[in-house]
C-alpha cells in the first residue's frame, strides 16, 4: 500500500465540517460534520431522503457545497481546481449503487479502465492486475464476460474490482447491498470487510440496510433530515437513547420520524433534485 502523505497517522483521512447543501428551498445537508480515520469503516445510515447520497456526492467532489469544509488526506477540496481534484480522485475508489459498468465492454475491460486512463502501464501488466483485482472479489475467470451475462451481485463485485484497480486509500460505497437478496448482500458485506482488512483502506459506506451497517461498521453516523443525529460505535448506536435513532433501528411506525414526512422526502428523491 503506498501512502502518499508522510503525515501523522492520527490524522483523519476524511474530515467534513459544518457542511450545508441546498437544492432550491430545500436544505438537504444542514451543518453536517464527521471524520473517518485511516483504515476505519465509517457507515452513514439513515432513511431514504435524509441526505446520505448527497453527502457522498459532496465528499467525492461531484457536488459543490453551499458552505462548510471537506478535507480528503488533509487537503481542502471544496476550493480545488478540476486538475487538482483529479489528482485526489486517483486516491479513492467509488462503488456506485448500480455498479455502473459499461455494457459494451467486457468485465476485464471495465476493470482495466482506470488503469488505462491514469497509468502508463504495459497492457500485459494491466492484464495481470485486472486478474488480481477480480481474484480479490471472487471472480477470477470472468474477465471475458459481458456485463449482461452477470447477476446483480456479480455486477457489484465487478464494480468493486474496478473501484480498487488503482489501489485506493479510500473506498466510497453508495448503497452497496441495495436490491440484493440477503445472501448476496451478506457476500458483499464480507467483501467490504475483507478488502478493508487486506488492503488497509478507509471505507465510507452509505446505506439504509441496518443488518449490513451493524455488521461492517467501526463507526456509524446516523443522519435524519439532513442533520447528524448521533455518531458512535455500532454498540453505542444500538443502545442509543435518541428517539430518532431508536425509531429508525426498531423500524417502528410511531415516533418522531413521521411516515408522511419520509414518504414526501422519498418521492422527491425519486424525482431527483
Amino acid at each position: 500500500m503506498s501512502h502518499h502523505s508522510n503525515k501523522d497517522p492520527q490524522d483523519s483521512v476524511v474530515q467534513v465540517a459544518d457542511l450545508v447543501k441546498s437544492f432550491g428551498p430545500r436544505t438537504v445537508l444542514d451543518r453536517v460534520s464527521l471524520k473517518a480515520m485511516p483504515g476505519e469503516t465509517l457507515v452513514i445510515m439513515g432513511a431514504s431522503g435524509c441526505g446520505k447520497s448527497t453527502l457522498l456526492r459532496n465528499i467525492v467532489g461531484a457536488y459543490t457545497p453551499d458552505s462548510g469544509s471537506i478535507k480528503l488526506f488533509g487537503q481542502e477540496i471544496t476550493t480545488m481546481k478540476e486538475r487538482e481534484m483529479n489528482e485526489v480522485r486517483k486516491r479513492f475508489g467509488i462503488l456506485f449503487q448500480q455498479g455502473a459498468l459499461y455494457n459494451s465492454m467486457t468485465v476485464g475491460d471495465n476493470v482495466a479502465l482506470p488503469l488505462r486512463e491514469h497509468t502508463d502501464l504495459d497492457e500485459n501488466i494491466i492484464d495481470i492486475m485486472v486478474k488480481m483485482k477480480l481474484e480479490l472479489v471472487g471472480l477470477r475467470d470472468f474477465d471475458y464476460l459481458m456485463p449482461a451475462a452477470l447477476s446483480g451481485g456479480m455486477k457489484k463485485r465487478v464494480g468493486l474490482a474496478r473501484a480498487i484497480a488503482l489501489d485506493p486509500e479510500i473506498l466510497f460505497y453508495d448503497e452497496p447491498t441495495a436490491g440484493l437478496d440477503p445472501i448476496v448482500a451478506g457476500v458483499i458485506d464480507q467483501l467490504i470487510m475483507d478488502l478493508s482488512r487486506r488492503l488497509g483502506v478507509t471505507s465510507m459506506v452509505v446505506t439504509h440496510d441496518m443488518v449490513s451497517a451493524f455488521k461492517i461498521a467501526d463507526k456509524i453516523v446516523m443522519l435524519y433530515d439532513g442533520k447528524v443525529m448521533q455518531t458512535g460505535t455500532p454498540e453505542e448506536i444500538r443502545n442509543s437513547k435518541n428517539r430518532f435513532v431508536r425509531q429508525f433501528i426498531s423500524g417502528a411506525a410511531d415516533g418522531p420520524i413521521s411516515l408522511r414526512k419520509s414518504m414526501t422526502d422519498y418521492s422527491e428523491d425519486l424525482v431527483g433534485d
